[in-house]
């Protein structure tokens, strides 16, 4: 086989291997202490450098115990948002993460849905 027939096509695959990269920066603590409403605050900064990412389209959510719950945006902060994990009185600990929905631009044809989902977080209640 000659490699150089397929010399045309390297850049193609290139752009197809993606270099996009997305990060997560978890802005709260791990451990916060139980409250009487048992639902605690979570925070998070989410960045891509996917270029064909339509940010108007964005859906954040935290993901727990298969329930995705919705996140808002922290006013006059950009890329970040926040909301409430509840958590069981007789539980000391969950496990979460978050998880960004959203649209990305295609050459020829529709916005085509893409996600990206942060590492497993454990958040301990401390009486």
């Amino acid at each position: 086989m000659n490699w150089k027939k397929f010399l045309p096509l390297l850049p193609v695959l290139v752009l197809l291997s993606g270099c996009a990269t997305s990060s997560f920066t978890r802005v709260t603590p791990l451990q916060q202490p139980r409250n009487e409403h048992n639902f605690y605050p979570v925070e998070v900064i989410f960045n891509s450098s996917q270029q064909s990412m339509r940010w108007d389209s964005l859906k954040p959510f935290v993901l727990v115990n298969g329930e995705l719950i919705p996140l808002r945006p922290v006013p006059l902060v950009q890329n970040r948002w926040e909301g409430l994990v509840p958590v069981p009185s007789t539980d000391t600990n969950v496990i979460f993460r978050f998880k960004f929905e959203y649209l990305y631009n295609t050459f020829g044809a529709e916005p085509k849905p893409g996600s990206d989902v942060s590492p497993l977080y454990n958040l301990k209640i401390v009486d």
